[in-house]
């Protein structure tokens, strides 16, 4: 074999290799990319995230009584249908006990930030955070 010969035997090889490539130089800077807007894009709603004041807790439509999140209390609220056991504590609002069928409300998370909502369908009950 000549010089020549083995140049080509090794450009076919580098070619081959490259075809191998699970992942290349392109699909490498578009992982980058990406993962870079969604660590902005992470930062810029968490640092975003405004807190709430107050709790609105409304049933079927009507609101029943408004709250301060600064105070740490516990309050039952009784429906046609049942009742609710709401809870605010350390700045957060989430629903301690309800005799509703699901029990939706009182598996949800606790909430504090302005917009969110614990919602009790069988009891048409509404807990949320206002300004």
């Amino acid at each position: 074999m000549n010089d020549m010969e083995k140049t080509k035997d090794k450009e076919n090889s580098k070619d081959k290799f490259n075809e191998n490539k699970i992942i290349t130089k392109r699909d490498l800077m578009l992982i980058i990319i990406l993962l870079a807007v969604m660590i902005i894009l992470f930062l810029f709603m968490y640092l975003n995230k405004k807190t709430g004041y107050n709790v609105r807790i409304s049933a079927d439509g009507k609101t029943i009584k408004t709250l301060s999140l600064d105070k740490d209390e516990e309050y039952v609220f009784e429906v046609d249908k049942g009742y609710n056991v709401v809870v605010i504590k350390n700045n957060e609002v989430y629903v301690k006990e309800a005799d509703c069928p699901d029990k939706i409300c009182v598996k949800h998370k606790k909430i504090s930030n302005i917009g969110e909502t614990i919602i009790c369908l069988p009891h048409k009950l509404v807990v949320e955070i206002t300004k």
